[in-house]
């Protein structure tokens, strides 16, 4: 995600946490719905929402890829990108972890930059539903602005949009080539996965056996 432009109150106050010397303690709430859904808050509105403890950058919560998949699916549909993509920008971004945070202060599944997701709309970084929906419609504007450059728009979600156009290509940056490169990489191995799954013959359970129940399904307020 785009690091640029780190002078807001929240980032200066995470500079200064992170230098001490004691664990970083970050206010995180969760509340599981009766159907399972989950949702996770910063700024709690409901007194169901219990409190979850964790440490930063230490501790993680990681939410599998077969849970995201019926939310990834659908920002996919809503902005015309590839589910493997995002995927591929969160395994990059988070390692799959709704609660990760990054020295300057980028948030959630698809490290998003408070202002960026002021920007975006986004109500809650922390919230899965709320985060992939913010990444995912600012990788589709970054490609509609670099006329379908994939590799550009990358460098772009990375380094800033104005990076790329000083430049006029992929900036110099070895953090950003490398960001793209693999990004890149998650992108073909998811795809051949799904190739591969989808190629693979359906094979119906053994009578009397019990089959894993359904994931669940993760959803913003």
């Amino acid at each position: 995600m785009d690091r640029s432009n780190h002078t807001t109150p929240f980032l200066l106050l995470s500079a200064i946490l992170l230098l001490t010397a004691a664990p970083v303690q970050a206010e995180v709430y969760q509340y599981v719905d009766a159907n399972g859904t989950i949702s996770l808050t910063n700024v709690p509105n409901d007194p169901r929402y219990k409190r979850v403890t964790t440490e930063l950058p230490r501790s993680r919560s990681v939410i599998s890829d077969r849970e995201l998949a019926p939310v990834i699916a659908r920002h996919s549909r809503a902005h015309r990108l590839h589910p493997a993509l995002i995927r591929a920008v969160i395994k990059t971004e988070s390692d799959f972890d709704p609660l990760a945070v990054s020295h300057a202060g980028a948030v959630g599944l698809m490290q998003l930059m408070p202002q960026t997701a002021m920007r975006l709309d986004v109500r809650d970084s922390y919230n899965p539903d709320d985060n992939i929906g913010g990444g995912t419609k600012y990788l589709r504007q970054l490609l509609d602005r670099f006329n379908g450059n994939l590799p550009l728009a990358l460098a772009a979600y990375n380094a800033g949009e104005h990076a790329v156009e000083r430049y006029q290509g992929l900036p110099p940056i070895p953090e950003t080539r490398q960001y793209v490169l693999k990004v890149l990489r998650y992108y073909r191995a998811f795809l051949t996965n799904d190739r591969l799954s989808s190629s693979r013959p359906y094979r119906a359970p053994a009578p009397g056996s019990q089959g894993r129940g359904p994931a669940r399904s993760l959803t913003s307020r």
